[in-house]
């Protein structure tokens, strides 16, 4: 029962771990514009669609700290969701290259006929690249981890395993690196944006179900 469980987390909480995540022009970013919008779509793990805020503190670097919101297509659009909380900081600058670094705390939940699960875990990331105030690129590398997860086993499941115990269960059962490429374009009070990458699982052999990704992305800055 124990292997089932963790063979069954494994496999639902990776391929619905989430590379979404609001991308910023370290160059672009303006000391009166403080409130950051943002807009997301594409194909992670599915096509999924995703929105979010960021608030630039007032600091010598640049850190936003702020959430992020995503959800996959479907019939059953709040079956299935995943949250982000944290902060993304510019830890080098030199001349137009910027070295970034993000840590955010996530929640994310997955349900179908055979159980709902609550998933607590990790990401932390970074970007390397070209800033100036109208073009940007980098490649961005980053790690989502699963960290505890709680079970509520449904009926179809208690059918065949009566015994299943409703619960949290660790240790931390799996997580994705996303290693790609990340390039935009800067005008006025708005940033769009296109990432694209490959997930694979930590242990180096397993790929997730689409072992890639491609998003689209929006920023709207205002004060």
């Amino acid at each position: 029962m124990k292997n089932i469980i963790i063979i069954i987390t494994a496999v639902l909480i990776l391929n619905t771990s989430s590379t979404f995540a609001q991308e910023y022009n370290w160059n672009s970013l303006k000391d009166n514009r403080k409130h950051l919008l943002h807009l997301t779509a594409g194909l992670e793990n599915g096509i999924i669609f995703g929105v979010g805020y960021g608030y630039q503190l007032s600091s010598k670097i640049p850190i936003i700290i702020g959430g992020e919101y995503s959800l996959p297509a479907g019939k059953n659009l709040i079956d299935d969701l995943k949250t982000k909380i944290g902060g993304h900081i510019r830890l080098i600058k030199i001349h137009n290259f910027c070295l970034s670094a993000k840590v955010q705390g996530i929640y994310r939940r997955y349900e179908n006929n055979l159980v709902r699960m609550d998933n607590f875990g990790t990401y932390v990331g970074g970007n390397v690249g070209f800033y100036s105030p109208k073009l940007f690129a980098a490649l961005e590398f980053g790690f989502d981890k699963a960290i505890v997860t709680y079970f509520k086993h449904g009926n179809s499941y208690r059918e065949i395993y009566q015994e299943a115990v409703n619960g949290w269960y660790q240790p931390a059962t799996g997580g994705n690196y996303n290693y790609g490429i990340m390039a935009g374009y800067s005008f006025k009070k708005n940033d769009l944006y296109l990432r694209v990458g490959k997930l694979i699982a930590e242990d180096f052999k397993t790929d997730p179900f689409v072992p890639f990704y491609a998003t689209i992305g929006y920023n709207y800055k205002i004060k």
